[in-house]
This record gives C-alpha cells, sequence and structure tokens, in this order.
C-alpha cells in the first residue's frame, strides 16, 4: 500500500494544521517534501506552539521547573527530551543553556551523571535521555564524552542494556535499552565517532532477535502494554517507538515485521491512530486535546510505515 492510499485526505489537512512540531516532520517524513518547504516549518518550532510555550518556561537559571531530572514531566530532562521530539533547531541556545545545566549541576559517579544522593553510580537510562539532548543540541563539552564511554563499556552479553545491572539484573531492559540507543546514534553523529558502532549494533540485534516486543524464548507478548503507541514516550518503550528507531537509523529488517503488523493494525477507521494512554505526572500542558486520535502516534506510524513500504 503506498502512502498516498493510507493517508486520508482529512487526517491530511489535519496533520498540515497542527502544531509546527508535528507538521514539519509530517511534509519531510511522510510526504517527502523537500527542504525549502518543511524547513521554514520547523523553524517555527521556536516561535509558536508548543515548542515557543516551552522555552518561554524555561527558569532564568536554564532549568525547567527548577528541577534536573524531577519533578517528572516538568523537569529540565524531559522538557529537552520533548523539545528533542519536536525538532527543534539544534543549535537553539536555550536548549543548550538548559543541557550545560544538567551536566554542571549533576553529581558526577562512575563517568556518568546522577541527580540523587543515594545514587552512586550512572543508572543507564538517565544518562541515555541526558546524552540524547546534549548530543542532539550539540553540546561541545567533553563531560559527555564521558558519558558515552560509560555507556559503551555497560552493555548486557545478549546486547542492550538494564539500569538494574547494578543490583545483578543480566538481562537487557527494553526501556533502558532505546533510550541509551537514541543517545548513542545521536552523540555517534555528533562526535563523527566510531568507537559505539559494535554495542549499537549488539543492541539492534537484541531487540530485531525478540521481534521488538516477543520472547526470544517463547514467542509471546512481553508486555501488552508496549503494542499500544504513547507520546510523549517519557522512559518507557513501545513498538512505535522501536520502529521510528529503526527508521531513523535506516534500519531495515525482516525481523521487524511483526511490528509493523501491530502499527498497522492499530489504525482507526478515520485513517489516524490512537491517542494513547499517557503515563502519570505533572505537565505544563497537554499536547493534544482530542480524546481519542492522536496527532503525534498518526505522524509517526505513518512515516513508519512509509519508510517500511517504501522497503
Amino acid at each position: 500500500m503506498s502512502i498516498t492510499e493510507r493517508v486520508t485526505p482529512e487526517v491530511e489537512t489535519w496533520l498540515r494544521e497542527s502544531d509546527p512540531a508535528i507538521a514539519w516532520q509530517y511534509e519531510r517524513d511522510v510526504m517527502g517534501a523537500p527542504h525549502s518547504q518543511w524547513a521554514p516549518l520547523r523553524g517555527r518550532v521556536a516561535a509558536e506552539g508548543w515548542g515557543s510555550d516551552l522555552l518561554e518556561r524555561q527558569d532564568p537559571s536554564g532549568t525547567w521547573a527548577d528541577g534536573l531530572y524531577t519533578p517528572k514531566w516538568t523537569s529540565t530532562t524531559y522538557t529537552l527530551l520533548l523539545l528533542r521530539r519536536f525538532g527543534l533547531e539544534r543549535t537553539n541556545e536555550a536548549a543548550r543553556s538548559g543541557c550545560t545545566q544538567l551536566l554542571d549541576r549533576a553529581r558526577w559517579v562512575g563517568g556518568g551523571v546522577s541527580y540523587w544522593k543515594t545514587h552512586t553510580y550512572p543508572e543507564r537510562c538517565v544518562n541515555g535521555m541526558v546524552l540524547s539532548v546534549c548530543a542532539y543540541f550539540g553540546l561541545d563539552d567533553d563531560r559527555i564524552d564521558t558519558i558515552a564511554e560509560t555507556l559503551i563499556s555497560s552493555p548486557m552479553e545478549i546486547g542492550g542494556w538494564n539500569c538494574e545491572d547494578v543490583r545483578g539484573d543480566t538481562h537487557p531492559s527494553f526501556h533502558t535499552t532505546i533510550s541509551v540507543l537514541e543517545a548513542l546514534c545521536l552523540w555517534r553523529d555528533h562526535r563523527g565517532s566510531s568507537a559505539a558502532d559494535s554495542v549499537i549494533d549488539a543492541a539492534h540485534e537484541m531487540l530485531l532477535d525478540h521481534r521488538l516486543f516477543r520472547s526470544h524464548r517463547t514467542g509471546q507478548i512481553i508486555d501488552a502494554e508496549w503494542t499500544a503507541a504513547h507520546f510523549p514516550p517519557r522512559w518507557h518503550y513501545d513498538v512505535l517507538r522501536g520502529l521510528d528507531h529503526l527508521r531513523s537509523e535506516g534500519l531495515r529488517d525482516e525481523r521487524a515485521q511483526d511490528g509493523v503488523d501491530v502499527v498497522a493494525a492499530d489504525r482507526r477507521s478515520d485513517g489516524a491512530w490512537p491517542k494513547g494512554r499517557s503515563y502519570g505526572g505533572v505537565e505544563f500542558f497537554p499536547l493534544e486535546t482530542d480524546r481519542k486520535r492522536g496527532s503525534w502516534n498518526t505522524m509517526r506510524a505513518l512515516r513508519v510505515l512509509r519508510w517500511w513500504d517504501d522497503g
């Protein structure tokens, strides 16, 4: 099925008239529009809509909600993650200031950051999220290389990561793995380094060996919650997030077919995808007011299916 057959006229209008954060990604990733068409839309992310609203809420010190990792979901870490997903320009100075605060005000332990007195180790998931925003916004700071090196040196035996490794867990966590994968890929591109290539490849293999959501031993679904799309994903994994990552890396593998089928089957009769459940916590404002359909999940699902259909 071609992408033009998947996108109804009503859905196309809806996404094109959405917040600039969605509209520019829809034009680039779903419709394949030229740079001259989507770049001006992307430039509006900082000036209007959700992106502008978040930037205006930045504290004078450069943080958000006067917190580094908490409160969820209004702290500096989670606000920058959201701005990253909006596609805010990577050179944005307000975002870079926030990234610097994440490094300057952290407790440095074991080569990584910690935001709790009780955590005397660099929790993989948190360090992945921090590295992802610092690398995305192009921070030129040797400390991000230290975080990357710590993550590169700490994968599970079969690939992937687990933030409970310090307590003896030996099997990778999908939640931790997707955060670290996104981070190391962004760091690799930012620094032009090949140092993470082998652990990135091993983590991709781990996800694909599990067909993105199935036990590699029984073939059963690991967690039914993963088959529904969520936005924002926060620190959580789901199938659409996994597929969107593979798409961004150009890693098309037939072992992802089960996941693609899950996403395609979730389409509503009106051509949109469900809004999905939100993860509990404090937000500055809701991203979407529609109770049923979700513009974020619709745009993300469509770009994954276009990528898959195009082969």
